[in-house]
């Protein structure tokens, strides 16, 4: 398995669509997901769909690869190679995390002292 297999699965556009797919699916049918960060992100048409296309990369690295390796022209849209449940599994099991708040920098006043 390698990094190269990840990339290309990474950037499947079939595989992508399959992922925003089934991330959709699971906050029409999951409220816990639903009500997380991401999942307002999600049903705001706003979500950051990258971390879960890496995610499930590297979770199916294994069954992508094989399917390359043997000529299979498309992995990521083949349910027989990378099936709903286990890119289920993978989403669910990467379901990104509120980001933690970020601290602004302290003001100066105009002498250049922190207030």
């Amino acid at each position: 398995m390698s990094a190269s297999s990840i990339s290309r699965a990474a950037n499947d556009p079939q595989l992508q669509a399959r992922v925003v797919a089934a991330a959709n699916k699971e906050i029409i049918f999951n409220p816990e997901l639903a009500d997380t960060w991401f999942g307002q992100k999600v049903l705001g048409g706003m979500a950051l769909w990258s971390p879960l296309y890496w995610s499930v990369a590297v979770e199916t690295e294994a069954a992508y690869e094989t399917a390359v390796n043997s000529g299979r022209g498309a992995p990521g849209h083949d349910v027989d190679i990378i099936t709903d449940a286990a890119l289920v599994s993978a989403i669910t099991a990467n379901w990104p995390e509120e980001p933690p708040p970020t601290t602004p920098p302290p003001i100066l006043n105009p002498t250049g002292d922190i207030p």
